[in-house]
């Protein structure tokens, strides 16, 4: 077993919290981690032998729209595990760069009997990382923890000397800066940069929201390299966005931006089958349909026979389509997933030991107590969730709607300079599926005490849209507020009994003109989501329905009352 290595992570932290253009503190500096054209383990443009994609056609196709892309795949982060092995050669990794080049100095001034007032130097004035002092003592520095940056994801340095000497297009000053504490509270508010020609300024001044406080966007990247920078827009005018100030260790600093689906059994049809059977062996490195020809007719490579009675034309389709190449559906990820769970009569996949991505059975279940308002109950006993980051945003997150769906027209920063692949990983988990009857959905929207809360939360999300400028805001609707609540009362129900933690227990909401639904499910990157005690508590559910019931127990009373009690949606001072 290899040891894990400094700096190590999970891939799933790869592209959650810790992928490209995050910024990240190692032991002894900080860093933004790389695009991808800085990943090294076998991804496309590197010599020698290359990772296989990961292959969600239903998932490849949505991005592919997003992005504007022909062509496009998937692959897994560098996995710890392939350290001492690499296909190519080379380590797999994640190139990191050193950001900000600004750093406090560990050395007190001396002159300074006042305040606790600090070096503030740039790494152009480091010797061997270190900051020599007047006294020729070599002192450890930290990176400053102030940046700049602005909602198109950019980050850059501040400019301290144009900060400190309020912009002042005359002045060349580039004495000395100091970081002064002139309070014990840590708040901004106590903290100056000041210079030695007498010129100070607070940090608190930075938070200002304008071009007056810290100019205006320059579009630096610099977590895809050197001159990897792009004219900042905020709008069709071309104007760039004014900076704002970014806490490195914030958690505003960095917002993944991903989309997951669930993989769905597709229409069995005998080419898929064939493919499938030779997909990893052989068929996922062929380059084009003429080498593929050449295999099949030509060469007649044996282990290709049973694809000859398919011709070359649909097997070479049916390769395309999995490496998802061309148009996709225009159906939405979640409906697709809804259509499936409700469709069947009995079971949905196959139940085989290895191999199979999606299997789940419908059993039948009792119409007592708050039962009688569920229309099925499915166990799923096997599910495969591919999860891709398609990009990052900074000071605001942006996330999938209700549909599972982004919009085309969202900001959000690269991943790469060129972007010919993503970033994914698979969960393999099971869970249950929970749906509840539409009738009883609409019978219940129709009460008058639900539509007057309807209304109270139409008018605070439209107050909240407002406040923030988000164009073409959709309200969710009540089913989806509903379903979401009791979601999370289920989740709070069944943890302590399935063995799961509820933090491990995740929710997939289902409100689409298909149907109304909850499924539960868990999942990891090995066999560790597949422990089975989701789908036995499914099973007690569909016969007794205690879960449901200690579920809507729980949500007579509210943790947070009297707060949660006496809240109003569309109050304009709350806006939540």
């Amino acid at each position: 077993m290899p040891l894990k290595q400094e700096g190590a992570l999970r891939q799933s932290q790869v592209i959650t919290t810790y992928g490209p253009g995050s910024l990240v503190d190692l032991p002894d500096r900080s860093v933004i981690v790389g695009g991808l054209e800085y990943w090294t383990g076998g991804y496309p443009g590197e010599p020698g032998q290359q990772l296989q994609p990961i292959s969600e056609e239903r998932l490849v196709a949505k991005l592919k729209t997003y992005l504007q892309l022909e062509r496009l795949e998937l692959y897994p982060p560098p996995a710890a595990e392939d350290i001492g092995a690499p296909p190519t050669g080379r380590l797999p990794g994640i190139r990191v760069f050193e950001f900000p080049e600004w750093f406090v100095a560990d050395w007190l001034d001396p002159n300074e009997t006042r305040y606790r007032a600090r070096p503030l130097v740039h790494k152009r004035r480091l010797v061997g990382g270190k900051f020599e002092a007047p006294t020729g003592k070599k002192c450890s520095v930290v990176a400053v923890r102030f940046v700049q940056g602005c909602e198109n994801g950019h980050v850059s340095d501040m400019d301290w000397y144009g900060f400190t000497h309020y912009w002042d297009r005359d002045s060349t000053c580039r004495r000395p800066l100091w970081l002064e504490e002139r309070g014990t509270s840590g708040e901004l508010v106590d903290l100056f940069v000041r210079c030695e020609c007498t010129q100070e300024r607070s940090v608190a001044q930075a938070q200002r929201m304008g071009t007056e406080a810290l100019g205006f966007c320059k579009g630096t990247r610099p977590w895809l390299g050197e001159d990897a920078g792009e004219q900042c827009k905020a709008n069709a005018d071309g104007a760039p966005f004014p900076n704002r100030l970014l806490l490195r260790s914030a958690s505003n600093a960095y917002f993944a931006q991903v989309l997951r689906a669930i993989s769905i059994p597709e229409p069995d049809t005998k080419v898929r089958m064939a493919v499938d059977v030779l997909w990893s062996g052989v068929l996922s490195t062929i380059p084009s349909r003429e080498s593929l020809e050449q295999l099949m007719t030509v060469m007649k490579l044996p282990i290709l026979t049973p694809l000859a009675a398919f011709g070359v034309d649909n097997v070479w389709g049916e390769i395309e389509r999995r490496r998802g190449v061309g148009g996709g559906s225009s159906k939405p990820l979640k409906a697709a997933e809804i259509e499936t769970l409700l469709s069947s009569a009995s079971e949905i996949g196959e139940d085989v030991p290895t191999g199979a991505d999606f299997f789940a059975r419908r059993v039948a279940h009792t119409d007592q107590g708050a039962m009688k308002y569920v229309e099925r109950v499915v166990l799923v006993h096997r599910l495969r969730e591919v999860v891709a980051q398609l990009g990052f945003t900074r000071f605001e997150a942006v996330a999938p709607d209700i549909d599972g769906e982004l919009k085309l027209d969202l900001r959000r920063a690269e991943l790469a300079r060129e972007v010919r692949w993503l970033p994914a990983i698979e969960n393999r988990g099971e869970g249950f599926f929970l749906a509840l009857r539409t009738d009883a959905v609409k019978k219940w929207m129709a009460r008058d005490k639900v539509r007057a809360r309807g209304e109270q939360l139409a008018n605070g999300f439209a107050a909240w849209a407002a406040s923030r400028q988000v164009k073409d805001a959709k309200f969710p609707g009540l089913p989806y507020y509903m379903l979401h609540s009791l979601s999370h009362l289920l989740i709070s129900a069944v943890a302590l009994e399935c063995g799961y933690s509820a933090t491990s227990i995740r929710e997939r909401i289902y409100a689409t003109d298909a149907g109304y639904g909850i499924l539960l499910y868990t999942g990891g990157s090995d066999a560790e989501g597949t422990l089975g005690g989701l789908v036995e508590v499914g099973r007690r559910l569909a016969k007794s329905g205690d879960a449901l019931e200690a579920a809507l127990d729980l949500g007579r009373l509210c943790a947070h009352d009297p707060v949660c009690s006496q809240h109003s949606p569309d109050q304009a001072q709350e806006e939540r």
